[in-house]
């Protein structure tokens, strides 16, 4: 699992990157999209109770990355 975390990690912080990049990001629902995916994410891992599924935080983050960059070579569950 710890594996997969990092995975998750090294995705998030493409998206930051490229979300903190000098370039101008034009706010269409394509970025909404990839906003809507990383806050369901961030959701499911501050459950209060704990519980949070690994699979649905990967689902959320590589489709929120696949968005932002058209490239799967980088995606476990959007390559399955």
């Amino acid at each position: 699992m710890q594996r997969r975390l990092l995975d998750v990690q090294n995705l998030a912080f493409d998206i930051m990157e490229e979300m903190n990049s000098s370039k101008e990001i034009e706010i269409t629902q394509e970025i909404k999209q990839v906003i809507d995916y990383l806050s369901r994410a961030i959701g499911s891992l501050a459950d209060p109770s704990g519980t949070y599924s690994i699979d649905y935080v990967e689902e959320k983050v590589e489709a929120a990355h696949y968005l932002l960059f058209q490239n799967k070579s980088k995606l476990k569950t959007l390559t399955k």
